[in-house]
């Protein structure tokens, strides 16, 4: 199969660039879109060369994103930087989806790449161009897990790599991991997106590389999870696709991944997509629960650190994709957020807070009557549950009662003398 023609366009005026052009938005201001011409393709032939990659047991084709290289970036192997990422789990929901009230959930659990989130999917192909390009140092903003994976990738590629982080209540476990990949970590004065806006201005004045999700092609890598996860199911499309909503490029990928596929014909039924955000950072949900226009939320607070984001750079795609899909937006509370994530953990699978709105969001939206009891969905996990244990351990231990948080289904370690009698009387009741 030859190359495929791609290149940048805007997603606004429609303006085209070169598609290895080292910008992120349009001369208008607007976001890019990496497009190809799906003219090109043959659906069924593809598939077909997606299949016979299933198998393969090393090399970058066997990468979870790389293995649909023709619908990510079309680029030699030899320029492809990766830690095969991808191939993660799509899990029966057990006890959690009966909490959630939907049985049929499934749940595609991204915590299991390499760096312990889905943003390993994004990162490899923006690694991957920066390569292309030359760089040697990149750059991002982030909460936690866009700054331990890019400071994986940019480790594995021999770069350079500059984390600005916000002031407050940042995942040790994320933390972390940024520090130990060798990321010059830079903790700011203010949030998210305080940072979001410094990150762009440092990178444009000294020429480095920026990964955060504005960057068309962290989009492009993340479309593989909507493919790995059709590809699992023998292509039979969900009613429903579940995604927590932080800066919103993930239901981008998603949503454009789909967009893709159905225009190949590869599918022939559009799943909705439902996107879930934090009550504390929900300036998506605002704008869609009250018709308005778009607002960004100042001060965001939740939990769920990975989505605590009140100004998300990619909501225009976000609501192009949920609008497609004929989706919606929810937000669930901080308590909702936490007991649903108790039910996940209880379940066997785990994930970081962010991941468990899809859970709590479900319920919500099964409640409310918009998503039927027997329908299929697929929810995605963004993050592992290592990602954040303080807001395990506080919430089992009923210490979140402060910051309005019960600890429902708390789980107490009992403290005991060492002898036979004392462990009979503790595990009486269990």
């Amino acid at each position: 199969m030859k190359k495929i023609k791609s290149y940048l366009e805007c997603i606004s005026c429609s303006k085209k660039y070169y598609i290895f052009d080292p910008r992120y938005t349009c001369t208008c201001g607007d976001l890019l879109d990496v497009k190809r011409d799906l003219s090109e393709i043959n659906g069924k032939k593809l598939v077909k060369k997606w299949e016979e990659r299933w198998g393969m047991k090393s090399g970058v084709l066997s990468s979870g994103v790389w293995r649909y290289k023709e619908l990510i970036i079309d680029v030699d192997k030899e320029k492809i930087i990766t830690k095969q990422e991808g191939n993660t789990r799509l899990y029966p929901s057990g006890l959690a989806g009966i909490y959630a009230g939907i049985p049929k959930l499934l749940l595609k659990h991204e915590g299991e790449n390499p760096s312990g989130s889905f943003k390993d999917r994004g990162m490899t192909a923006g690694v991957t161009v920066a390569n292309i390009l030359d760089s040697k140092m990149v750059a991002c903003a982030s909460t936690g897990n866009t700054s331990a994976s890019m400071a994986a990738y940019a480790s594995k590629a021999g770069f350079k790599s500059v984390i600005f982080i916000p002031s407050g209540k940042i995942a040790y476990g994320k933390l972390a991991q940024a520090l130990a990949y060798g990321g010059k970590t830079l903790q700011i004065e203010g949030n998210f997106d305080d940072a979001m806006e410094l990150v762009q201005k440092v990178c444009s004045e000294l020429d480095i590389y920026l990964l955060n999700s504005i960057n068309p092609f962290r989009i492009e890598g993340q479309k593989a999870i909507c493919f790995e996860v059709l590809q699992q199911l023998d292509w039979k499309v969900p009613d429903w696709f579940i995604i927590p909503g932080g800066n919103l490029g993930n239901n981008s990928a998603l949503s454009k991944a789909l967009m893709e596929l159905y225009e190949l014909g590869i599918i022939t039924k559009i799943p909705r997509i439902a996107v879930i955000q934090a009550a504390g950072a929900n300036p998506l949900y605002r704008m869609w629960k009250n018709k308005t226009a778009y607002k960004a939320v100042k001060n965001p607070d939740t939990i769920a650190t990975a989505i605590k984001i009140g100004n998300p750079v990619s909501w225009k795609k976000s609501l192009r994709g949920i609008e497609w899909s004929n989706g919606v937006v929810e937000e669930v509370t901080e308590q909702e957020i936490m007991d649903a994530k108790a039910m996940v953990d209880k379940a066997g699978i785990g994930a970081e807070p962010a991941s468990c709105c899809v859970v709590a969001g479900a319920k919500k939206l099964v409640e409310a009557g918009v998503i039927d009891k027997k329908a299929s969905a697929v929810g995605i996990l963004t993050g592992n549950i290592l990602k954040d244990p303080d807001a395990v351990i506080n919430y089992h231990m009923d210490r979140l009662k402060e910051v309005g948080i019960n600890g429902s289904y708390k789980n107490i370690p009992i403290q005991i003398p060492a002898d036979i009698q004392a462990v009979k009387t503790a595990l009486s009741n269990y």
